[in-house]
């Protein structure tokens, strides 16, 4: 007796999507926080499910910053932060209170880039669950870190944007906690 080969789903057969973990985030009937990362930036959105499909409530990208006058990268720390808090001040403002956090098919590490746009949602005032540990610490989100590590790193191929821009990184911190208070305060 032969066995029948059962086709799967175009998207599982792609590597996009793990229905398994989908179906769980979906029993918790929760709007859900879908974070994705590119090589540039880090995109966010708050998504309810519908039989129609997915309708996105509200969005935000690490890129929109730039539009504020962001002159660093849209990829670490601070910005995935400042991003995660933008979207939870437009979430709030439509009534999203809470959410789930949906990572995809992303490796979860503590401390990485999810979890401080996680982080940022949060201190925006959105109950997400979520254990303190797996955040990244205060001095790596306000971008100490960056700063450390330009000062001491002397090679000429690494922060050539940076260079290039004539961008004092000293003054990341400053205007980490400026664009924070802007973001928080519209």
């Amino acid at each position: 007796m032969e066995r029948k080969k059962v086709m799967q789903y175009r998207r599982k057969r792609e590597g996009k999507t793990n229905y398994k973990k989908r179906l769980l985030l979906l029993k918790s009937k929760k709007p859900r926080m879908i974070i994705r990362k590119t090589n540039k930036q880090i995109i966010l959105q708050i998504a309810e499910y519908s039989i129609q499909g997915d309708k996105i409530v509200c969005g935000s990208n690490s890129g929109n910053l730039q539009k504020l006058g962001w002159k660093y990268s849209c990829n670490n720390l601070p910005a995935c932060y400042l991003a995660g808090l933008m979207l939870g001040k437009k979430a709030l403002a439509k009534g999203i209170k809470e959410a789930i956090a949906d990572v995809g098919l992303h490796t979860t590490i503590p401390g990485s880039r999810i979890y401080a746009a996680i982080n940022g949602a949060i201190d925006a005032g959105i109950k997400i669950p979520a254990s303190e540990d797996i955040f990244p610490p205060k001095d790596r989100l306000n971008g100490e870190h960056i700063i450390k590590f330009f000062t001491l790193n002397k090679e000429k191929t690494q922060f050539a944007d940076y260079r290039k821009k004539n961008l004092d990184l000293a003054k990341l911190k400053q205007d980490f906690e400026d664009f924070k208070k802007k973001i928080m305060s519209d």
